[in-house]
């Protein structure tokens, strides 16, 4: 199982991206997908977590700022974040709590992230 982030890159304050994760290999669920991000000098924090399609929590620092979508059928996670600050500079990762197929066991994959650079 892999997951794999896109759509990351350098906006100034105010401005808007979207970042794009996208699961693939031997799954037979998908439980959460979940976004995270690590700025700089600070530890890795929840950004938004989704269950099987619904969303279920944001950070406060993001909310009314951020949204998520999830599609469960073609297994992937987007970020939709708006407003940005220079405080959401991170390197951005996507997290997903899957069982592989044929019964296989279930454990967390995490991509290798993608950066978000916010300056003026």
């Amino acid at each position: 199982v892999q997951v794999v982030e896109s759509g990351g890159g350098s906006v100034q304050p105010g401005g808007s991206l979207t970042l794009s994760c996208l699961v693939s290999g031997n799954i037979e669920t998908i439980f959460f997908m979940d976004w995270y991000r690590q700025g700089p000098g600070k530890q890795r924090e929840l950004v938004a977590s989704t269950k099987r399609g619904r969303t279920v929590d944001y950070a406060d620092s993001v909310k009314g700022r951020f949204t998520v979508s999830r599609d469960d059928a073609k297994k992937t996670l987007t970020l939709q974040m708006n407003r940005l600050q220079t405080e959401d500079t991170a390197v951005y990762y996507c997290n997903a709590d899957v069982r592989e197929g044929d019964y296989g066991e279930r454990y967390s994959v995490w991509g290798h992230g993608t950066q978000v650079t916010v300056s003026s």
